[in-house]
């Protein structure tokens, strides 16, 4: 990764925030709230729609691990007051919903 990149990255992840869906329902309304699959870096996706990888991302789109926000999910992130991890990449606002760690996912794989 060149200097540039670098430093568009580290702005990038400087940006993110944890904020509750009832202060980001505005972006779900207008239609410009992506989320990004729990298994995806909130960042690396971040940093690939702003350097504009149009294969990476469309790539992600087909397989659904980047895709619109859904009514059910809005009412639901609505109902349970819940907590996303988020970041704006204009005129997107990404999403991901927080991972629960648990002691059998906190562990990493043999290899």
């Amino acid at each position: 990764m060149n200097e540039q990149d670098n430093l568009l990255w580290q702005k990038i992840n400087s940006e993110t925030a944890s904020i509750r869906f009832v202060e980001l329902a505005r972006f779900f309304a207008r239609g410009v709230m992506l989320v990004v699959d729990l298994e995806m870096d909130l960042v690396d996706v971040a940093f690939r729609i702003s350097k504009d990888e149009t294969r990476q991302v469309t790539d992600w789109q087909a397989r659904s691990l980047l895709r619109f926000a859904t009514d059910d999910e809005a009412l639901r992130w609505n109902k349970s007051d819940t907590l996303l991890w988020a970041v704006v990449v204009a005129p997107w606002v990404l999403v991901q919903e927080k991972k629960i760690d648990t002691p059998s996912s906190s562990r990493k794989s043999p290899g």
